[in-house]
Formats: structure tokens, C-alpha cells, sequence
């Protein structure tokens, strides 16, 4: 298996070098000139694009210039035939499927373009709509889910367990479809592990979803109750209201901390270090090292002296 790393974490394998090359082989859209070759392409397992134009229009030049801008990410299909038009009773439209195994109750199987003809508002609508109330989240498309972000994290598998899949996908969507301004998305937890891993947590069992939120200042957020609709929508909620404590990856706060040389650590270091109101000095230190051991007593020392001045003395473990 042929994969391309990028400090450590694999940015590209060979499905999706193979991708790339199938979108570099003929058209940027598909021509969809019979019924039968628009119903094999309809059910496809991604989301498709397809214009459906009778005339000649500036919608479709559009259609045809963000094809070729896109057409590494987005499947484009077009069509001018008489009887698939016909058949799908449109005219001169552009219409965005979501693949099978995504359909749900809570929105649309298929969205049509009402916006203006300009090839910024035409992908604004398909960037809008391409991955629906809750996308899946995956290595290669993970750039398209922005914060604020929330993520729901289990054992996603549409190829062995799409039932079981859909099961949570579907309890996130009631949430979802009354939430504004924050992308949600399941995420397969073993392929972002790794992820999982910067909130603090070693494993996810396969049982219930954990859930995980970064905000538009990249702080990070764990819904610590159980996993249900209550809980995930009381946390959205409370997450976009700002309600929520971040999570800090922090040794505790220390109990004592009047000793002229204070210790800093993630969780008080703003309060310790930047809104403490003096000129600060702050020694950043691994217990191993050899010459922070020597430096050490005589940071202590002079700290002593000095710790009637207007200046704050600090230590933080760098490894902590």
C-alpha cells in the first residue's frame, strides 16, 4: 500500500493518488447522453453534480468553467438529451445528488441551484450543500470541515456496517437540523486517532460516540456526558454560547503557589504569566536537563531578593 506522509500523519494514499489521476483522464463533466449511462452515474457512492440543460445558457458556460475548476473534488455531469431531460422534468438546471447511503429524513436526497449565473455563487452552493446536515469526515476532504467544528467520533463503516453507521449519523442529524453557523461531522475513529489523541483520550471504545469541538480561536471542547441527543445538543448549544471550559492538556494547578519563584503550568499560565500585571521572567525547564538543574537554586535566589521589585519570577516544565 503506497502512502505519503507529512510529519507522520499520512496526507495521501494510493486511493487517493488514484483519484487525482482518474480526475486528470477525459472531460471535466461527463456527458450523460442516454438514461441508463445518468442512472449509473446517479449511484455513484459521492456526491454528483449534474446540469441539465436544454438550451444554450450562461448558467451552462458557468457550469462548464467551474467543472474544470473543480473537477479534482466534485463529480460533474451534464446532459443535453431530450429524454433525460424529459425524464427528470429539468430544464436548464444544476442539481446536487447525495449518494444512497447518506439519504436520511432530515433533508433532501437532491438540492437544484436557484442563485445567480456566476461560477462563485455556483460553487458557494455546492461547497454550501456538498456534504449536508452532517458530512463524513475523512482524510482526504477533512480541509472542508472549518471551525466552529464539532465531530462525532465512533466506528464508521458504510462498506461492512452502514446500518449501524447511519444508526448514530441519524441521532446526530436531530441535532443538526436546527443548528446554524457550526459544521458538524461523524468521523471514523480509527482513522483519526491521532486526533483523538490531542483532546487527552487514549481510546474510544466501540460502543457510544465520543464527541469533540474546536472553536473559530482553535481552543478544543470534549462532551464528557454520555452520548445521546439531549446531551450532544445541549453541548453544541452550550458550545456556541461559549458555556463550555476548554480542554488544556495541563499538570494541576499547584495548591501553594506564594513561593517567590512560582510554577506555571498550561492551565494558570495566563493568569500567572500574561494578565499579572509586572514584567515577568519565565524559566521554561525539562527536570533532566543538566543545566536547568544548575540554574535552578540560583533562579531561587536572586527570585528571593528581588521579590519585593515589580517583577514576577516563573518556572514551567517545557515537557510537561
Amino acid at each position: 500500500m503506497l502512502k505519503i506522509y507529512f510529519y507522520s500523519f499520512c496526507v495521501l494514499c494510493l486511493a487517493g493518488i488514484v483519484k487525482y489521476m482518474k480526475s486528470q483522464v477525459g472531460p471535466s463533466s461527463k456527458d450523460l447522453s442516454s438514461e441508463e449511462i445518468i442512472k449509473n452515474f446517479l449511484s455513484k457512492d459521492d456526491v454528483v453534480v449534474v446540469g441539465f440543460f436544454e438550451t444554450e445558457t450562461d448558467l451552462k458556460g458557468k457550469f462548464v468553467q467551474l467543472a474544470n475548476k473543480l473537477r479534482e473534488k466534485v463529480n460533474f455531469g451534464h446532459t443535453t438529451s431530450q429524454s433525460v431531460i424529459d425524464k427528470y422534468n429539468y430544464k436548464n438546471n444544476v442539481v446536487l445528488y447525495r449518494p444512497k447511503h447518506l439519504s436520511n429524513k432530515f433533508e433532501p436526497d437532491f438540492v437544484v441551484y436557484d442563485g445567480e449565473e456566476s461560477t462563485s455563487a455556483l460553487e458557494a452552493w455546492i461547497t454550501s450543500n456538498y456534504h449536508g446536515l452532517v458530512g463524513y469526515r475523512q482524510k482526504e476532504n477533512m480541509e472542508a470541515f472549518k471551525p466552529p467544528y464539532v465531530g462525532v467520533y465512533y466506528a464508521v463503516d458504510y462498506v461492512k456496517n452502514p446500518k449501524g453507521t447511519n444508526y448514530w449519523r441519524n441521532r446526530v442529524l436531530k441535532v443538526a437540523k436546527s443548528v446554524k453557523d457550526v459544521t458538524l461531522a461523524i468521523n471514523n475513529k480509527d482513522d483519526f486517532q491521532h486526533e483523538i489523541n490531542e483532546y487527552g483520550l487514549e481510546f474510544v471504545s466501540d460502543d457510544k460516540p465520543i464527541v469533540l469541538a474546536r472553536s473559530l480561536d482553535n481552543k478544543k471542547y470534549i462532551m464528557k456526558d454520555e452520548f445521546s441527543v439531549d446531551n450532544l445538543e445541549k453541548f453544541v448549544k452550550n458550545f456556541q454560547n461559549g458555556n463550555l471550559e476548554p480542554y488544556i492538556k495541563s499538570e494541576a494547578v499547584p495548591e501553594d503557589n506564594t513561593t517567590p519563584v512560582k510554577v506555571a503550568v498550561a492551565k494558570n499560565f495566563d493568569d500567572i504569566v500574561i494578565n499579572n500585571g509586572v514584567d515577568t521572567l519565565v524559566e521554561f525547564y525539562a527536570p533532566w536537563c543538566g543545566h536547568c538543574k544548575s540554574l535552578a537554586p540560583v533562579y531561587e535566589q536572586v527570585a528571593e531578593k528581588l521579590k519585593n521589585e515589580a517583577v514576577s519570577w516563573v518556572k514551567m516544565d517545557a515537557t510537561a
